[in-house]
């Protein structure tokens, strides 16, 4: 039976190499005792894309803070969401925490955050990253809350009650690697001392440059003053799209990155990689492909460290209508079956498959906390979901 697995993705491997479409035949195994819960859900109201936002732990994982995206529900082909074309007007960024590892939820709206039409300046530095309530939000080009080709961030000493910014990454864009893109990060970084933080982000050409993005490594070492590029993880030469880069550092020290991959132009062919780092994100080497996303652009993938030392990474695949996570003993070079964390999603009557763009989050029980954005037919507006259980 090994053998015959590991003969169908030798061939699957192949005929994606040469164009074709074909789906990874990984065993499904859908998850038992598992706890699913509604984040955030308001009538008329549209909500998603946690990938696009960020997910943030403290006190051992018993407090979760995660972002989505908000705004008004209109049913249409697309996102159901009111305003894609002015995003500063209609489209706001929300939190909600959890204080006991997932299983309740408030909902926060903070003042000076993504979506309030802030325009960035300097940052002044003196960022301490290794303060007991730091937290990060970066921002690139996009409907999810700015229209600066060249980013920002924000931060919070105070787990996200209260924000700092939007704050330039002085010097990056002036890279001669970055000459000519434009900015389309998410939040991803690992906090490496102090006043020193690597940041996990993506640029794409200016001109024709859509479904383009790469992914790379900045680095600030003066406190978030300035930012400097380290390295490319997916090398420009490479022809496929390497954008939304989920980031875990490993037992080992080692990092660990999951990326959205897709052949541009072929909304038919996506699907997510693995790539590891052993000397702290200077140089990169593939792992493993994890998994296929689908159908109309794919889908993000999460990644999270479990606490025993092995790494969990979640996606959703459009083609197949699911959400899955699997996970990986050896940092990312081999998985085990897709767990299915949630099959009922319930498309509208444009037959869009809207849902997905899943975080990742350990608590405090052990427990894997899955966040994500859904729509069922009890709920068929897109709201906040998320699903917990053992690993």
């Amino acid at each position: 039976m090994k053998l015959l697995v590991m003969l169908i993705v030798v061939l699957t491997l192949s005929n994606v190499c040469f164009g074709q479409k074909k789906i990874f035949e990984f065993d499904q195994v859908r998850l038992k005792k598992s706890k699913n819960v509604i984040v955030f859900q308001e009538q008329d109201w549209f909500c998603g894309w946690p990938a696009n936002n960020g997910v943030w732990t403290w006190h051992n994982g018993k407090e979760i803070l995660v972002g989505y995206s908000y705004g008004r529900f209109v049913e249409q082909k697309g996102h159901n969401i009111e305003g894609l074309s002015d995003t500063t007007r209609n489209i706001k960024s929300r939190l909600a925490r959890s204080t006991d590892g997932g299983k309740t939820w408030k909902q926060e709206d903070p003042s000076n955050f993504v979506g309030d039409g802030l325009k960035p300046v300097a940052s002044p530095g003196q960022i301490n990253f290794e303060a007991p309530g730091f937290a990060m939000r970066v921002m690139g080009i996009g409907y999810h809350g700015s229209l600066d080709p060249d980013g920002a961030f924000f931060i919070s000493e105070n787990k996200g009650k209260n924000w700092r910014g939007p704050y330039r990454f002085s010097g990056l864009m002036e890279d001669p690697n970055l000459s000519g893109m434009i900015c389309t990060s998410r939040t991803g970084y690992l906090v490496t001392g102090p006043t020193s933080c690597l940041v996990f982000m993506s640029a794409r050409p200016r001109q024709n440059g859509s479904g383009k993005d790469k992914t790379y490594v900045a680095e600030t070492t003066d406190g978030g003053q300035s930012f400097r590029f380290v390295t490319w993880i997916v090398p420009l030469r490479d022809p496929y799209r390497a954008v939304m880069p989920a980031v875990s550092r490993l037992k080992d020290g080692s990092i660990a990155v999951a990326l959205r991959r897709r052949i541009p132009d072929k909304d038919t062919i996506c699907w997510v990689d693995a790539y590891g780092s052993a000397d702290n994100g200077k140089s990169w080497s593939f792992l493993s492909r994890v998994g296929e996303t689908g159908e109309g652009n794919g889908n993000p993938p999460a990644l999270v460290a479990l606490k025993d030392g092995r790494i969990a990474c979640a996606y959703g695949d459009r083609t197949r209508v699911k959400l899955f996570v699997r996970i990986s003993s050896d940092g990312g070079k081999n998985w085990g079956d897709e767990n299915v964390i949630c099959d009922d999603f319930q498309q509208d009557k444009f037959n869009d498959k809207d849902f997905g763009y899943p975080r990742l989050a350990v608590n405090h029980k052990n427990n894997i906390v899955a966040m994500y954005y859904w729509a069922t037919k009890e709920n068929p507006q897109q709201h906040i979901a998320a699903t917990i259980r053992k690993p």
